[in-house]
């Protein structure tokens, strides 16, 4: 009998195993990566769950989300269908559109917020130009540096960090400091893949680093000041600009490593935690 559940089992599993490969071929026959895709599945419904959370159980909110996460797959899957060939010519185009869009938002662009970051064109919704630099910036970056070759010469680099600076500084114009970080810091990270050497890299921090007052002085706005210094000490204004952030780490520390369980966070579902399911969806988790 022992023999035969042995039997069984290898038999099962031989199947599973061959199951297993059967998937990746079809997700290889699309061009999709099976363990990549899967965690993705997980890291969207895992997402949907802490949103029901955290919106205080609005059904309708994770259905919208839903919707987003099924047209992000069907765009992914359209993707990844297209030849790098295809990505390697629209990458120049794409950039270029891209920066004479954040010209047009500094020029023609809608305010909101205390901030003019988007763009309204007649008959379309109206749209943020920075994200489309999100994947223009990093395209074109590695479509310039495939062209030059590996390891890159300094004025190579030097190039690539004129491409990069363009869009940052019409970014930070609008002003939109935390958008212009995320972007140069994905042409930054393409560099990086090109094999910038290490003491180059270190040298680009020491010059970040030094020249942080001058950003402080010159760059930063009042209100960015503010969120820097609320960060470093929120005690300073509990009751205003320290509120958020005291009662995330109220949340945070409440909780614990494991939690108070799916639902049960006090600060997030009486209330006291604001923007739960969008800037502080971190501390509901």
């Amino acid at each position: 009998m022992a023999g035969t559940d042995f039997s069984h089992q290898m038999h099962v599993s031989d199947a599973n195993q061959a199951g297993f490969q059967r998937s990746k071929l079809l997700f290889a026959r699309f061009h999709l990566d099976l363990p990549l895709f899967l965690l993705l599945i997980v890291l969207c419904v895992t997402g949907l769950l802490i949103l029901y959370s955290a919106s205080g159980q609005d059904l309708a909110m994770v259905q919208k989300q839903a919707i987003h996460y099924f047209i992000g797959f069907t765009v992914l899957l359209v993707a990844a269908q297209i030849p790098p060939r295809v990505y390697q010519i629209l990458a120049p185009w794409a950039y270029i559109v891209g920066v004479l869009a954040l010209i047009g938002v500094l020029v023609l662009g809608v305010s909101g917020k205390g901030a003019q970051r988007w763009l309204a064109i007649p008959g379309l919704p109206r749209f943020q130009p920075s994200e489309l630099m999100k994947l223009a910036l990093p395209l074109l970056i590695a479509w310039y540096m495939a062209k030059k070759g590996s390891p890159p010469k300094l004025f190579t680099l030097a190039k690539a960090v004129v491409l990069i600076a363009i869009p940052l500084v019409l970014i930070l114009k609008q002003p939109d400091l935390g958008t212009s970080i995320l972007i140069g810091t994905s042409g930054l990270l393409v560099l990086f893949f090109a094999g910038i050497p290490w003491w180059l890299i270190f040298s680009m921090i020491s010059i970040v680093a030094a020249c942080a007052p001058l950003m402080w002085f010159f760059v930063m706005h009042s209100y960015q000041k503010q969120r820097v210094l609320t960060f470093l000490n929120p005690e300073s204004d509990p009751l205003g600009s320290g509120w958020n952030i005291i009662q995330s780490k109220t949340a945070i520390g409440s909780g614990g490593i494991e939690g108070k369980g799916w639902m049960q966070g006090t600060q997030s579902q009486l209330e006291f935690l604001p923007e739960s399911h969008t800037d502080f969806i971190i501390a509901v988790l």
